[in-house]
Parts: C-alpha cells; sequence; structure tokens
C-alpha cells in the first residue's frame, strides 16, 4: 500500500477540466493517495465536505500507469490466442484437470479461460476446441498452441523458505540441504532451468514469504527475478494462522484481519514489489475458495481488481467446513460457490474493455477503496469498503466535470443515481465485501 509515487504533471490527452478552481479545492478535498502501482488508495487521509455554497470541487484527473493487454505483445504465442484484445480478460483454474469434454466445457460455462497448470490426464486438443488456453509445466500427449507458457513451483516462498540452501528436488517435509536451511530462490532457479524452450511467458504464485514475511529486498527478488507473470495468494477469510502472522509480521490489527479488503492490500504489496527493478509485470490475484462463503469471493476479486489485479485466478482445491471435496467447483456442496464465480466471471467478461483501459487519480471518498476507469467516452468507478471502514452509508463527491451535466448510473442494477449540486451522492455497502460498479456519462 504504497503511496510513494510522486505526483506527475498530466501529459497530452489527460481529461483536464477546471484548472482555475485548485485554491477553492486545496481547502476542502485532500490530495488522492495514489499506491506505486497506480491503484487509487483513499483512507489516510480525510477531506473535509464542501460547504454548501461550493459546488462540486472540478479537477484534471491524472492518468496512472498500469499494465493493459498490451503487456501480452511481447509474447506471440499470447498474441495469437487473443491475450492482446481489449475485450480479454484472464480467468483461471489453478492445478484443475481436463479430462472429459464435460469438464471443459463447465469450467468454459463458468468463464474460465485459462488454466495456471494442467494434471498430467488432461487433453489439451479440449482446450483447444473450446477456445481455451492453459500455462503448464506439465506438457500431456496433444499439446499443442493452446499451451501458452509454463508455470514455476507454486509459493516457493513458504514452503522452501527465504535463503538459496540447496535445494533436494522434493516438495515435501524438509526440502532444503541442509536440514533446517531454506531455499525458495534455489527451488525457483531450478526449475525455471528445466523449463522447455521459452516460447512464451513464465507464471509463478507466491504467499505469506513474500506478502508478510521477507523484507522488501528478499521478497523483491522473488518476484522479479524467475517469472514473467507473478501470482499472489492469501486466503484472508479461512487461513486460521494469517492473523497472527499478518500481526507480527505488517503489524495488522486483529480487527482489520478478515476483510475483502486485504485481498486489494495484498495485490498493492505484490506490485510495489514488481515496481523495485523498473519493469512491470502482470499481478495475478488467486482467490482459494476453501472455506469462503459467495460474498467473500466476490468481495475478494473486486478488492484484487480496484487495486490492479491483471488477472483472476481460482484455487478451487483443500476441503473446508462447508465442503469436503478437494475440488470446490466441482462439487454438489459447492454449488452455492460455483453460481457466484459463474456470476463474477460474467461480470469481469462484461467489463473486460473497462478493466483493460487506463486508470484516473481522484478522491471520492477517503475511507473506501475505490478506482476510476475510463472506456468509450464513460467513466467506471469502481467502489468498496477499506480496510477499518464502517459498512453502511457513505457519501462519494464526484468531479463537477463529471456528475451535474452528466448521469450516473448503477452499472450492475441500472438504477440512476441522483447526485447534489456539490457532486455528493450515498453509497451504502451492506458488508465489509459488498461493492459498487458506477457508470458515469460526462
Amino acid at each position: 500500500m504504497s503511496r510513494d509515487e510522486p505526483a506527475k504533471t498530466a501529459g497530452q490527452g489527460t481529461p483536464a477540466v477546471g484548472r482555475g478552481t485548485w485554491a477553492k479545492v486545496a481547502s476542502v478535498v485532500t490530495a488522492a493517495a495514489i499506491s506505486a502501482g497506480g491503484w487509487v488508495w483513499l483512507r489516510d487521509h480525510p477531506a473535509q465536505p464542501p460547504p454548501p455554497s461550493l459546488t462540486a470541487p472540478s479537477m484534471t484527473l491524472r492518468a496512472l500507469p498500469g499494465e493493459g493487454p498490451d503487456a501480452y505483445a511481447a509474447w506471440p504465442r499470447l498474441a495469437e490466442a487473443g491475450w492482446t484484445r481489449e475485450s480479454f480478460f484472464p480467468v483461471g483454474l489453478w492445478f484443475s484437470s481436463a479430462r472429459t469434454a464435460r469438464q471443459v466445457a463447465a469450467d468454459r460455462a463458468m468463464g474460465v479461460n485459462t488454466y495456471l497448470e494442467l494434471t498430467a490426464d488432461s487433453r489439451p486438443r479440449l482446450l483447444r476446441k473450446a477456445g481455451m488456453t492453459a500455462l503448464t509445466t506439465e506438457r500431456p500427449p496433444g499439446t499443442g498452441a493452446e499451451t501458452v507458457g509454463a508455470t514455476l513451483p507454486a509459493k516457493a516462498d513458504e514452503w522452501a523458505g527465504i535463503g538459496q540452501s540447496r535445494w533436494s528436488g522434493r516438495t515435501g517435509r524438509a526440502p532444503c540441504r541442509p536440514e533446517l536451511s531454506y531455499c525458495g530462490y534455489s527451488v525457483l532457479s531450478a526449475s525455471a532451468a528445466k523449463l522447455p524452450r521459452r516460447d512464451g511467458p513464465v507464471y509463478a504464485t507466491f504467499g505469506k514469504g513474500v506478502v508478510h514475511q521477507a523484507t522488501d529486498p528478499q521478497a523483491g527478488r522473488f518476484v522479479n527475478d524467475y517469472a514473467d507473470l507473478i501470482g499472489v495468494d492469501v486466503n484472508w477469510y479461512a487461513d486460521k494462522n494469517v492473523c497472527a502472522e499478518a500481526a507480527r509480521w505488517r503489524q495488522l490489527p486483529a480487527g482489520q484481519c478478515r476483510l475483502a479488503a486485504n485481498y486489494g492490500a495484498t495485490v498493492d504489496r505484490v506490485r510495489e514489489l514488481d515496481a523495485r527493478d523498473g519493469l512491470r509485470r502482470p499481478v495475478f490475484a488467486v482467490i482459494s475458495l476453501a472455506g469462503l462463503t459467495p460474498g467473500q469471493v466476490g468481495g475478494a476479486v473486486m478488492s484484487s481488481l480496484i487495486h490492479g489485479a491483471r488477472g483472476i485466478v481460482y484455487d478451487p482445491h483443500g476441503p473446508g467446513p462447508r465442503c469436503k471435496s478437494d475440488d470446490l467447483l466441482r462439487s454438489a456442496c459447492g454449488a452455492k460457490v460455483r453460481k457466484a464465480v459463474t456470476e463474477l466471471n460474467a461480470l469481469i467478461e462484461r467489463l473486460a474493455p473497462v478493466l483493460n483501459s487506463p486508470s484516473y487519480a481522484y478522491d471520492f471518498a477517503p475511507e473506501l477503496d475505490t478506482v476510476l476507469k475510463e472506456h468509450d467516452g464513460a467513466y467506471y468507478l469502481f467502489a468498496m469498503p477499506g480496510r477499518g471502514a464502517a459498512t453502511g452509508d457513505h457519501t462519494l463527491t464526484v468531479p463537477a466535470n463529471l456528475s451535474p451535466r452528466g448521469r450516473i448510473v448503477d452499472h450492475l442494477t441500472g438504477r440512476p443515481i441522483e447526485v447534489d449540486r456539490e457532486g455528493r451522492f450515498t453509497a451504502t455497502f451492506a458488508t465489509e465485501h459488498a461493492y459498487h460498479v458506477y457508470r458515469i456519462t460526462p
């Protein structure tokens, strides 16, 4: 959740309005807090609401850096598979089988377009027929154009630890030599050296070692030295140890642990680390579904998107208290979660051109996590409670150039939103994982 990015002057083509009003605005609006990855963090500097005699503040909307689909253009296999299209946003399954046409069709109907690691008994031709892709080191018979990249061992920062001792080649108990040493870096470097010919990107997932335990230089080495696409997986809702660990390593209060907002904070953490070497890699949010309610899944996904996740990956494995199956999305007891995932993925597909579009900096409400996107002449405001924010009603303030002369609609329900002359409107968040998407037409 870095706010270290220096302010930049809006360049040519940046939507600008009311530059002469800065003197008025300075007394009533706090400058937007911006993360290094370019996503709007709005919780630490509360702004006083403008007095009724003022019109809504007008501000230059400054474009923020970010990775759109052009980030995949360097990889011909991704481009050929459609990853560079504006309408494509990666939605994947972690380590799932694709053995039957029925399995693949069900996954595709759920909105999945990518597999991150396949089982050895999968049939890749089924993916090609369905128009799906895979990043996988396992290369089952029949592997072809559907395989657009490879993967490294997941969460080596956790199970092998932060160090470069010799790796035994095992992933179970005592993987490092000598025993009780740490070899996470060695795991990744040795695995990368064994990958097939590099004709596509390499993907690696990291966990609590990078997010919580490692220093910035240590974590930056994991994120920047081995892979082209980065996934991050911390189960903030169901991991029984995560709250104590976050309190110890990151001084996170216990009351702010089991929140959807932490999924976005986790993406922020990895994006900050990714920026350390001056390069930008797409960061994917991995949502472990075990133990989550449908609402929590939605909040985790939306928080990740607000904070700049460039892909969503669902890990359906691991039994939870509500479902003892090892594949939640293919089990009867996971029907409610599967329905929620299907609806979320449909929303992501519908909003893919928006998610792939530029983001702008503006402080809509200091206690909320928000991001503003622009596409095809309209602006889209994504909003949900930030870490520590109360549920209930919250007041958002929209720039004058976007509100009095335009129209605001709740994009998820189609309901028109009434805005007062100060550019303010009320959003209600019934739970900590609730979210809204508003379409603003100037």
